[in-house]
């Protein structure tokens, strides 16, 4: 038992060194021995855990991805619709996005050129975006014009385009910019009556 407590924390270890690695130098830009140094361990414990770069990265991504559908897994906001859910999940993911390394590695390596194909963060994002903003034209709550795909894209576009920003200068995606960014685009998606309820 201690054993495997002490494999799960080394593996741990490993996926935050390399998110910060990631994150820092990109995917081709981060090395295995950087990684294994930050993380406090060998270079042969980290190759027993993960055996290439891109083993490491596909596990940093389907961690991000976990992380993502654990936050968007919640119902609908108390007393709000989708529309609601919708920039509560936006605001929890701006702010784990500042504070879990691993979730912003995600959705870093999701856009970086070298791991074309490869998306779990932002793929469980945007289908869960695209789903919700669905049941919101339903509701009756988006905009004459505005369809589910519009929002989806939009919204994955703000996330991936601030992380990538945010990559270089983490106060550009302050909670408080991101507040402004919404608080202008939310109106343009928003119908009038769903503007109203939340008033």
């Amino acid at each position: 038992m201690v054993k495997q407590a002490r494999a799960a924390r080394t593996r741990q270890l490993l996926l935050e060194a390399a998110a910060e690695s990631f994150v820092q130098h990109g995917y081709t830009g981060a090395s295995l021995p950087v990684i294994s140094g930050r993380a406090g361990v060998s270079a042969g414990a980290l190759h027993f855990h993960f055996p290439s770069k891109a083993d490491l990265a596909a596990a940093v991504e389907d961690s991000a991805a976990l992380r993502v559908r654990a936050l968007t897994a919640r119902g609908p906001s108390a007393g709000g619709g989708p529309l609601a859910t919708l920039v509560t999940a936006i605001r929890e993911l701006a702010a784990a996005l500042r504070d879990e390394p691993v979730l912003r590695a995600g959705f870093t390596l999701g856009g970086d050129p070298a791991r074309v194909g490869r998306a779990p963060a932002l793929d469980a994002w945007h289908a869960w975006v695209r789903e919700t903003a669905g049941r919101a034209r339903l509701a009756g709550e988006l905009a004459d014009g505005v369809t589910p795909e519009s929002v989806a894209g939009a919204v994955l576009a703000a996330t991936v385009g601030g992380e990538v920003v945010g990559g270089r200068d983490r106060e550009l995606v302050a909670p408080e910019h991101l507040l402004e960014f919404w608080t202008g685009l939310l109106p343009v998606m928003a119908s009038g009556a769903a503007i109203r309820s939340s008033s």
